[in-house]
């Protein structure tokens, strides 16, 4: 996060802009987009474009249209047509790109249905918009209350209030419909707002909520990512990855959005690989393919009689007894080509003065021990010889 709200703080503990990527830099969001067409300039008699790309509340962007030809730059806080009342967002993007982005998203800008761009955001539309966003949280947890009373099957994960304050838009999660009449009933009265329930589904919560993946990292879809994508468990497969529910699903509860990350990688390095369920005729019986390794090109093959006994070969060798098979030909066996592949170990350490050894610098017991002896043996020895000099003399 390299924005200046969000570097470091006191004592290298991160200060954090606490905004929900909404701070007024615009510098840590991931729906920010790079103008390169900012310092040029539009050719003689060519007008702006009139659309430009407003950002709200976490991921929601709309366009609209600039029917005042007000001055607009990236990082204005704009108040917007509403359907009733208005709303106040931030300037994403002006100028040419926004076509560019329209075209992308396939969205007619000769349509007459897109909303308006009423005027720059004044001081008391920003007050009365900070205010509105500093009541969310605490409205979100009571909103939850009043649901956990009513024993609706439903979680609220956010809440986002219109900018004028008159209208709230709850997003919420549910694996069945749920009648929410007495719901909206209840907050209207407790809130005095309008109320609006949407629907969105797991992955769009965790977008929008954010958190650490089993990577160690932030998740893709609070960061970076903004499509998603369907993700089948063929990925899995393909990669040969084991199918266990836990490991393979994501902090929403669905598969993972990386699994698709390198599967177009795996998928044509398999163009001309063998199946995993391959069988290979030879002399001395019918061999089955056990496991593969897609990259380094092996594969691995046992009889039908000796599971246990494993042959490695290479891609070009089961291609070539394949084809032999296809031409009702049977190899001898798969220990001929298992041994072409044979490749002795490199050494890669080897102990050449003994430094590998933990103990090196002990000092040995039994050497000790016998040193230990040999001195009180000669301490004896002096002792007795002295003694017997001193009776000599008497």
């Amino acid at each position: 996060m390299g924005c200046s709200s969000c570097s470091t703080g006191k004592d290298g503990q991160p200060k954090g802009c606490k905004n929900n990527g909404t701070c007024g830099t615009d510098g840590c969001n991931k729906l920010t987009v790079f103008d390169w067409l900012s310092n040029m300039a539009l050719p003689n008699g060519e007008k702006p474009f009139e659309f430009v790309e407003i950002r709200f509340k976490n991921s929601r962007k709309g366009f609209f249209k600039n029917t005042e030809n007000l001055s607009l730059s990236i990082g204005d806080i704009v108040a917007t047509q509403a359907q009733s009342g208005h709303d106040i967002g931030m300037v994403t993007l002006t100028g040419e790109l926004v076509r560019v982005q329209m075209k992308r998203k396939k969205e007619d800008y000769k349509s007459e249905d897109f909303a308006k761009v009423y005027r720059k955001a004044s001081q008391k539309d920003i007050d009365i918009w900070q205010k509105c966003r500093n009541r969310e949280e605490e409205i979100k947890k009571r909103a939850r209350e009043i649901a956990i009373i009513l024993k609706l099957q439903m979680k609220i994960s956010d809440v986002e209030f219109q900018g004028d304050g008159s209208k709230a838009t709850f997003y919420y999660t549910a694996e069945e419909r749920v009648d929410f009449r007495q719901l909206i009933k209840d907050m209207a009265k407790a809130f005095g707002i309008r109320i609006e329930m949407r629907q969105i589904g797991y992955r769009q919560e965790a977008q929008r909520l954010g958190g650490i993946g089993s990577c160690g990292r932030e998740l893709c879809c609070s960061t970076w990512l903004t499509d998603f994508r369907s993700v089948s468990t063929s990925a899995a497969r393909y990669q040969q990855l084991s199918l266990n529910p836990q490991k393979l699903a994501g902090q929403c509860g669905k598969l993972k959005c990386c699994l698709n990350y390198e599967l177009d990688a795996y998928l044509d390095a398999l163009k001309d690989f063998p199946s995993q369920d391959t069988k290979l005729f030879t002399e001395k019986g019918l061999a089955f393919c056990q496991k593969t390794d897609i990259f380094k090109e092996m594969l691995w093959f046992s009889y039908k009689d000796e599971p246990a006994n494993w042959h490695v070969l290479s891609k070009d060798q089961t291609n070539e007894i394949l084809e032999k098979n296809r031409k009702k030909e049977k190899v001898a066996s798969l220990e001929l080509y298992a041994l072409e592949n044979s490749v002795e170990e490199k050494v890669v350490f080897e102990n050449v003065v003994g430094q590998d050894s933990l103990t090196r610098f002990d000092r040995p017991k039994g050497k000790s021990n016998r040193n230990n002896r040999n001195k009180n043996r000669n301490r004896k020895k002096n002792n007795n010889r002295k003694r017997n000099q001193k009776n000599a003399k008497h």
